[in-house]
């Protein structure tokens, strides 16, 4: 059996995704000063990716599976400090599970 990447599983699914408008908000540069960095880990998605070059975080809410793991995890989403900010897409928005 083959094994698929992350981004080929995804791709079962499927996703109308507001591309201008993230459901979820994060302030890339604040999160340099997290000491976990526990959402680049937790995402079951791995929308959340750790550039080392930079030493910054990457993110994309695009392939979101809503299933609230970073807000969990991360204190400042759960808190909805200034910068962060998690939301359910709007209305006919998100995914569409197709498998599982």
């Amino acid at each position: 059996m083959k094994k698929l990447s992350m981004d080929d599983r995804l791709l079962v699914n499927r996703f109308d995704s507001d591309d201008h408008n993230s459901h979820i908000l994060v302030d890339k540069d604040a999160c340099r000063t997290c000491e976990h960095r526990a959402c680049t880990t937790c995402c079951p998605a791995e929308r959340y990716k750790w550039d080392l070059i930079n030493d910054k975080l990457s993110f994309d809410h695009v392939g979101c599976l809503e299933c609230g793991n970073c807000r969990l995890i991360c204190e400042r989403l759960n808190r909805n400090m200034p910068g962060y900010s998690w939301n359910y897409p709007g209305q006919g928005m998100g995914i569409v599970y197709r498998e599982g």
